[in-house]
């Protein structure tokens, strides 16, 4: 099955074809201890880099981010080292932007965090309690604005509890509350923004992710007339759990075939086209993709003409949305714009692309909802940056000819990455079925 990337000139889309896999058709994945040290190498040069970059553009000097043992906040498990798999007791960790010698990163808590965050409570041998220790962290540096994790808008800056959120000013006490406000921006910028090697490795956990669907959509585990789609989900994760990954939501197969046969049928025969849905964790990088395979009949060689033309149709939608992606955008600007050109085109479009990273359903803008075409308010009125990922998730419904004009739904999810260059696929994309003989 061939994958391209659209090139798109005017826009300087980037171009190129999914590279092939191993002779055993999965790319190498690492052992747990050489992921925790590719992990931490990030880590260390995210702080270094990133951080200090989004504390100055949100204006902030220093960020407290405060949560307790599984109640993490949602940034705390990407701001510490990856063996670090809650946080412990009461954790709070300080980050003071000192200019040019860069951002001070400090832990007020009961347990060191590696080497990369300086101590500053240490119980046994000083009579401060934990706030009190803070509150002396936060005094000797005297920031002038001061972010905590709270948001109205978006569930990855509002971390902080109530209860913290008290303790803190209790702690700091009067003439401090002004100068405390939401980093929400900070949090989102975080968790949104890859670095270089970040970008360099993501299409080969894309890669993953596509040998797996290939693997599926095959002869291998299908068997037309015998196999079921929940025989196919279950194989996906039990194969996904077999190369010691996650996946981060059950993965899904559902069928469509022409009218005549029995809809409720669960069992792959001969004639379906299938769709799939599914994601996988690695390197703490989450992909998603949703792509479709076709069940040759007897003597077929290929798949209805009608239904090629419905993945084009689908690769048609992706070029057209991805020609919308321009730094400063909003999400709800790009949704718009790319569902008025898209029906302009004579397209039946639905787009609800979401961002991904760290998380599946991820910090940044969201462009559409399956059930908000309209635009989104808050979340979709977030601007895009550079150096960020997309799931570029959408569907188009298209007539089929060879189905006596029965439309079929292309539901199509490809990894993208937006930068300077331009967005593009981190492994290409779905240009062709699968074919299942």
């Amino acid at each position: 099955m061939k994958r391209i990337v659209p090139i798109l000139i005017v826009l300087a889309v980037c171009a190129g074809l999914r590279s092939a896999p191993a002779e055993s058709g999965m790319p190498s994945i690492l052992p747990i201890k050489d992921r925790t040290a590719v992990q931490d190498r990030w880590l260390k040069a995210r702080l270094e880099t990133v951080l200090p970059d989004l504390m100055r553009r949100e204006k902030i000097d220093m960020w407290v981010v405060i949560c307790r043992e599984y109640n993490e906040d949602p940034v705390y498990l990407t701001l510490v080292p990856a063996d670090s798999l809650s946080a412990r007791r009461l954790s709070i960790l300080v980050f003071f932007d000192k200019g040019a010698e860069g951002v001070e990163k400090i832990s007020v808590g009961r347990y060191p965090i590696g080497t990369l965050y300086q101590a500053a409570w240490q119980p046994d041998k000083t009579r401060q309690d934990q706030w009190e220790a803070l509150a002396r962290v936060v005094k000797d540096r005297n920031p002038k604005r001061i972010g905590i994790d709270e948001s109205e808008i978006f569930a990855f800056g509002d971390g902080l509890s109530a209860s913290l959120k008290a303790g803190f000013l209790k702690a700091l006490g009067p003439g401090w509350a002004n100068r405390v406000g939401s980093a929400e921006r900070l949090a989102v910028g975080w968790l949104e923004r890859r670095t270089a090697e970040e970008l360099e490795v993501y299409p080969h956990i894309a890669a993953v992710a596509h040998a797996v669907i290939a693997e599926a959509f095959s002869p291998a585990v299908i068997t037309p007339g015998v196999t079921t789609a929940e025989d196919v989900e279950w194989w996906m994760w039990e194969r996904i759990r077999s190369l010691k990954l996650d996946t981060w939501f059950p993965p899904s197969i559902s069928i469509q075939r022409p009218r005549e046969k029995e809809a409720g049928d669960r069992i792959i025969r001969r004639g379906d086209l299938l769709h799939c849905d599914m994601g996988i964790d690695y390197l703490g990088l989450k992909t998603d993709h949703q792509e479709h395979a076709y069940v040759l009949r007897p003597n077929e060689e290929g798949a209805p003409q009608g239904l090629k033309a419905a993945l084009g149709a689908g690769n048609r939608l992706q070029d057209i949305l991805l020609a919308e992606f321009g730094e400063g955008r909003t999400g709800n600007e790009v949704l718009a714009s790319a569902l008025r050109k898209a029906k302009e085109a004579g397209l039946k479009p639905s787009i609800y692309t979401h961002p991904l990273g760290v998380h599946g359903h991820a910090a940044g803008p969201t462009i559409g909802l399956w059930d908000h075409q309209e635009g989104v308010p808050g979340q979709g009125d977030y601007h895009l940056f550079y150096d960020t990922c997309y799931s570029i998730e959408l569907n188009t419904k298209v007539a089929v000819a060879e189905w006596d004009g029965q439309e079929v739904t292309i539901a199509l999810e490809e990894d993208a990455a937006f930068t300077r260059g331009g967005p593009w696929f981190l492994d290409g994309r779905q240009i062709s079925l699968f074919l299942i003989k």
